[in-house]
């Protein structure tokens, strides 16, 4: 594979040599470029714009069971040698971790997948972002209702991630990304309302329009005007696709290999067992063609492979790096996630739950009185015990439809009872890292006044 720059290519090969040379036993170096243009405007006119060339090094060194990292942004040599000897003075002087180590041989990733897709080479410039921003902010003003705008923005970038690890592997791949947003208000006074909508994709192509997104942002933010409270009661809640996602987000940490090792997550001695009901199935697929996380391999050089996480509502496999995965005595799962100044550790890539069978209006229909969250507040989640408190606010649902916006709500559950009841609808659409469709659970506790 090796795309991208050769001379960063020789940089990260030459520091490994080097380390080498003057006493680690093993040793990776990553190194990410990037540039990107971004532009955020308001009531038509520009606020800023930032345009930014980036180069980051982290070199890991291995003396013994001792590990050491150092990162730098220049990659002089006049810099980067005196750092080698730096970093392995701190590996000899570190205390021993049992468990790290490069990851094995037989797993890295011999033929990255070339089909991946995760480059655009559109070029937009800092007016034609301008341009994109300002469309999509008049998209937003020109709806009824809208009062005020909190801006509006466009970027395009694209990074590099070159990794090298002194067991011969050594390659590269770039990404490009586009996004568009817009923000704004509706109402008067005390009784404004916010709302937005955002676009990020790897091709530009597959933005969604300025003025789509200008347009509902919006049309939320006039829908949430004139909000009521609700009674304290216990009833169904959905979950919006901007927010249940959230929900798969607490399960990716719930399996994160740091934290069943620490055996700090309520999910810890439940592999094999029915996690969620017979209905649900949640993968993590990093080959995903132009997926926002999608990546040939892992911070380790590991090979990535599409894993069904939950299949019938059973729990199949942890997210792993080399470090967690020995910790527990099994093998990575290609989750290792870097930066230049840090250990790999566990991470999720294109995270989704699969969805129903059913329209969200469907799954809505047999409520008589219930909940439909559009938007999350704190994270009053509780990692270990599962206990789950956020605020809240949405639409209250009246005899099976929507009814009038609500607002300064909590509502209240556990992670483990919500994950048992919770069923998808048919919407799923990938527009983050991790999605999920609009998703229903019985029985939550909801406080209102």
């Amino acid at each position: 594979m090796k795309s991208g720059n050769t001379a960063y290519h020789e940089t990260v090969r030459d520091v490994i040599g080097q380390a080498l040379k003057r006493g680690a036993d093993a040793a990776d170096a990553i190194f990410f470029d990037g540039a990107s243009v971004s532009v955020s405007c308001r009531l038509g006119e520009v606020e800023h714009i930032e345009r930014s060339e980036s180069r980051d090094l982290g070199l890991r060194v291995f003396i013994g069971k001792r590990q050491a990292i150092i990162s730098t942004s220049d990659i002089s040599r006049q810099v980067i040698t005196p750092l080698i000897d730096q970093v392995i003075a701190m590996a000899r002087a570190a205390p021993e971790d049992p468990y790290c180590g490069l990851a094995d041989k037989e797993f890295l990733c011999g033929a990255p997948p070339t089909n991946l897709d995760l480059t655009d080479a559109t070029e937009l410039t800092a007016e034609q972002l301008t341009e994109i921003a300002k469309e999509a902010e008049a998209a937003s003003l020109a709806v009824p209702g809208v009062s005020n705008s909190e801006g509006a923005g466009a970027s395009a970038g694209n990074t590099g991630i070159h990794l090298a690890t002194s067991d011969g592997f050594e390659e590269a791949y770039r990404t490009s990304s586009f996004s568009v947003s817009a923000s704004v208000l509706a109402g008067s006074n005390r009784g404004m309302e916010r709302d937005y909508d955002y676009s990020s994709t790897r091709h530009f192509s597959d933005l969604t329009p300025a003025a789509v997104i200008g347009r509902i942002a919006g049309e939320r933010a006039v829908k949430r005007l004139n909000p009521k409270k609700v009674k304290t009661c216990q009833a169904p809640v959905l979950f919006d696709p901007r927010v249940s996602n959230s929900l798969i987000g607490h399960f990716a940490s719930a399996i994160n290999g740091q934290s069943i090792a620490r055996r700090a997550s309520f999910l810890k001695d439940q592999m094999g067992k029915a996690v969620f009901g017979p209905n649900i199935e949640i993968i993590d697929d990093p080959l995903m063609a132009r997926g926002l996380s999608s990546k040939p391999f892992d911070a380790e050089g590991v090979r990535t492979q599409k894993r069904v996480l939950v299949e019938k509502g059973v729990l199949q496999s942890w997210l792993l790096d080399s470090a967690t995965a020995t910790q527990l005595s099994l093998t990575t799962t290609g989750h290792a996630r870097r930066g230049t100044s840090s250990a790999p550790s566990p991470g999720s890539s294109n995270l989704y739950l699969t969805p129903g069978s059913l329209s969200p209006g469907q799954l809505m229909a047999d409520i008589p009185g219930g909940l439909y969250v559009t938007e999350l507040i704190g994270m009053g989640v509780n990692p270990v015990t599962g206990d789950y408190s956020r605020g809240a606010s949405g639409f209250w649902i009246e005899k099976g439809e929507i009814a009038y916006p609500v607002s300064e709500i909590t509502i209240a559950g556990n992670l483990k009872d919500m994950f048992k009841n919770m069923r998808p609808a048919n919407d799923l659409e990938f527009r983050y890292g991790t999605n999920a469709p609009t998703l229903r659970i019985d029985g939550m506790m909801v406080a209102g006044s």
